[in-house]
């Protein structure tokens, strides 16, 4: 995970459980793409004070991170989604009615493959199920 993404991730999951100060100052540095030096003059605190509370913001977002796995778990849970949706041939940003799959085998796609499909959707969607 690139460190931004990975940043805004934890921040989404895990920020209400910082402190308010915290909080604004971490919106401010990772959301804002605001410079230490514009965060210290706004809050009348150092460059340094800023750099270790983003630094303490850090490496508490990713305790949490590594007690509950909250992230980890959607990661994996939004792969799941998006396996099932390519294998239903249902787009992303388009409503399925059930009838697309069925249509695949108009596709050259045999009944047994259009089954071990549907098979796999059957045990993904258990398994993010199990997941959640």
């Amino acid at each position: 995970m690139d460190k931004i993404y990975e940043q805004t991730m934890l921040f989404d999951f895990y920020g209400e459980l910082l402190t308010e100060h915290q909080r604004s100052v971490y919106i401010d540095a990772v959301y804002n793409d605001l410079s230490l030096g514009e965060i210290a003059e706004e809050r009348g605190i150092s460059r340094q004070g800023v750099h270790d509370l983003i630094r303490r913001c850090d490496k508490i977002l990713k305790g949490y991170e590594d007690k509950l796995h909250l992230v980890e778990r959607f990661t994996r849970a939004k792969e799941t989604v998006r396996e099932i949706q390519e294998l239903s041939g249902a787009g992303t940003d388009e409503d399925f009615s059930g009838e697309r799959i069925f249509r695949q085998e108009a596709k050259g796609q045999t009944k047994e493959e259009l089954r071990g499909r549907l098979r796999r959707i059957g045990q993904l969607s258990q398994e993010l199920l199990k997941e959640l």
